[in-house]
């Protein structure tokens, strides 16, 4: 799976992903983007997936308007020591996520 991780996630996740491929907003020269526009970058390079822990694109976007999946680890931190919890549920589930789907991962 092509999965991009958002500016609000470190890339220290990267080797905790290493069965899929995996770009940073960074590495892709997007940062600043709206999560619109981010979104639109995103599936016209070909991303299957948007890794976040920005809370508020579920209220910003209309997900079902993008043919890409967006995951949300629903952390309070960037913190890798935070985040890579939620790789566990995050790789149980990945088979079963759909693109235009939002899924909160808590």
């Amino acid at each position: 799976m092509k999965i991009l991780l958002d500016e609000c996630v470190t890339k220290k996740l990267i080797p905790y992903l290493k069965e899929n491929e995996i770009y940073t907003v960074t590495q892709k020269g997007w940062n600043g983007l709206k999560n619109g526009k981010l979104l639109e970058k995103a599936i016209g390079d070909g991303f299957d997936l948007l890794l976040t822990i920005d809370k508020n694109i579920l209220y910003q976007q209309n997900i079902e308007n993008y043919e890409i999946i967006i995951v949300v680890f629903d952390t309070p931190s960037s913190n890798i020591d935070y985040i890579r919890k939620f790789i566990p549920r995050f790789i149980e589930l990945q088979p079963s996520f759909e693109r235009r789907n939002l899924y909160i991962i808590s």
